[in-house]
């Protein structure tokens, strides 16, 4: 499974290391923050030829193609392409996110970044790593370290009023703030690089695999309303929104006292 995993992130980041800089979007989908490329397409289905050549009984769950229910206990939950809209715009912020789940649980996960070459895997109960280094978070004030905050397009004006009073939390408390929002600020949450990260859309192919390698390093990885995050890998749910906070623990213990 995992030589299937490592196989599928890298032809996927191959497609998008050689179409990069020439893709463009090609359509917008539930929001003017939500656009689609044919790189997300033609990752996809080289990612699902990949698995599906080795387990062919085994559940889809994937961005764009939904899920495909063979009634196996394992499931592939897909991100083709994460940063799709840095992707569009030639912004190298994006990269591949596939997580193996048993039930709803992750088990098995790897992110790969093309244009550096760096692939991190993760293994339920034993670690996670970046081409080959330990990964392994370490604790830091929220004061002496960079934080990462990401939001979408929303018509709901108390949901945009939350993330800017999140975000000024983090402006007069954090050393400074950063946003990729893409898989980018969770690896680097991952490597210590943030001391935390808040992301407020964010769906179970977005953060399945990120949720695992987290944890597996050390880290904390939370609904944003501080309750332990339930993955449900089925059609009914494809499309529920998982607000998150991630990070070390005291970046999400400072964070708990205004989310």
């Amino acid at each position: 499974m995992k030589n299937t995993l490592v196989k599928a992130l890298k032809s996927a980041g191959e497609i998008q290391r050689r179409s990069y800089q020439t893709a463009n979007a090609i359509s917008e989908k539930e929001s003017i923050s939500s656009v689609l490329t044919e790189v997300d397409l033609e990752s996809e289905a080289k990612i699902m030829e990949t698995i599906e050549n080795k387990f062919p009984g085994h559940n889809i769950l994937s961005e764009e193609c939904g899920f495909i229910d063979r009634s196996s206990e394992f499931t592939w939950v897909i991100d083709p392409l994460d940063g799709t809209s840095n992707y569009a715009a030639g912004l190298p912020w994006f990269g591949v996110l596939i997580a193996l789940m048993k039930g709803n649980a992750p088990i098995l996960a790897g992110a790969y970044l093309p244009l550096s070459d760096s692939m991190y895997l993760s293994e339920a109960g034993e670690g996670a790593s970046v081409n080959g280094k330990v990964l392994k978070i370490e604790n830091q004030e929220i004061s002496k370290t960079l934080v990462s905050f990401s939001t979408d397009f929303s018509a709901d004006d108390r949901y945009v009023k939350k993330s800017a009073d999140l975000y000024g939390f983090m402006v007069q408390h954090a050393r400074n703030v950063r946003s990729t929002n893409c898989l980018l600020d969770m690896l680097y949450v991952a490597e210590g690089r943030f001391g935390g990260c808040i992301n407020m859309f964010t769906h179970i192919w977005d953060i399945a695999p990120l949720f695992l390698i987290i944890t597996e390093a050390g880290g904390i990885f939370k609904s944003l309303d501080m309750s332990d995050i339930e993955f449900m890998a089925d059609a009914g749910h494809i499309h529920k929104n998982y607000p998150v906070v991630t990070g070390c623990r005291s970046f999400v213990e400072s964070m708990s006292a205004v989310l």
